[in-house]
């Protein structure tokens, strides 16, 4: 079967619910995660020194599921909205909420109700009141076109079936002259490509680095840049990932 037949993309949007519903609950019954990749380039441990993890509940580090730290590159602001595309248990939208202070806002978008209620418990729990959660799929972003001035997201964006389509709706939220700073996980060009086996597996609907490029293109984001940050299973690397939305003239 294809990965272009609707049957099989419903199947991978099902199969990574599941996946991350159970991790949810797993975490938020007090569980300790091992890896879901059985790998160590997964996590919160790939947080460095300038995010204070300690400010944020356990939970939400606990959470982290992704292969880099977005924040590190996304340059946030006082003021700033951003939107954290595949939000999980909101570590990083805790973390920009903080950075962008009380006239700022941090949006976290998820698919998994499961993860939106440990989301919205670690927001509580850590006193911040400037994030919002709201559900959705990455590929229709319920949000208003050019409502958000930087998008980020931590490993998520290599699970959807529909690349283009994710660009497309980043470039519809982002406002002129926003960016895109995201962890993702890029495959080799020599790599053997496994959606139709296994799409959920980590970073089995990855695509190499110039189908990547030439999706973000497609979609009118500029000033692209893919950087390999380290190797992150056989066949893949993760990257940190910087677009913009050109500013209108």
């Amino acid at each position: 079967m294809s990965s272009d037949d609707p049957t099989t993309k419903n199947e991978a949007v099902d199969h990574v619910r599941d996946r991350y519903a159970a991790a949810a609950s797993r975490i938020a019954s007090g569980e300790i995660l091992i890896d879901p990749c059985a790998t160590p380039v997964f996590g919160s441990g790939l947080y460095d020194s300038s995010e204070p993890l300690e400010a944020i509940p356990a939970g939400a580090a606990q959470a982290s599921l992704g292969c880099g730290n977005p924040l590190a590159v996304a340059d946030l602001n006082a003021g700033e909205t951003v939107l954290d595309l595949g939000c999980g248990g909101g570590i990083d939208v805790l973390l920009s909420a903080r950075r962008v202070g009380p006239t700022g806002r941090a949006l976290g978008l998820d698919m998994t109700d499961e993860m939106l209620d440990l989301a919205r418990r670690h927001a509580t729990e850590a006193g911040l009141e400037n994030v919002q959660f709201l559900k959705g799929r990455i590929e229709e972003i319920p949000l208003p076109d050019a409502s958000v001035d930087v998008v980020i997201s931590n490993c998520v964006i290599t699970l959807s079936t529909d690349k283009p389509r994710v660009f497309r709706e980043i470039a519809r939220v982002l406002k002129p002259g926003g960016r895109l700073g995201i962890s993702d996980l890029i495959a080799h060009s020599d790599a053997t490509r496994t959606l139709d086996v296994d799409p959920t597996g980590c970073g089995t609907a990855a695509v190499p680095t110039d189908e990547y490029e030439a999706q973000l293109t497609a979609a009118r984001l500029t000033s692209i840049t893919i950087t390999p940050t380290h190797q992150a299973g056989p066949g893949l690397t993760a990257a940190i990932v910087r677009a913009h939305r050109p500013a209108e003239t």
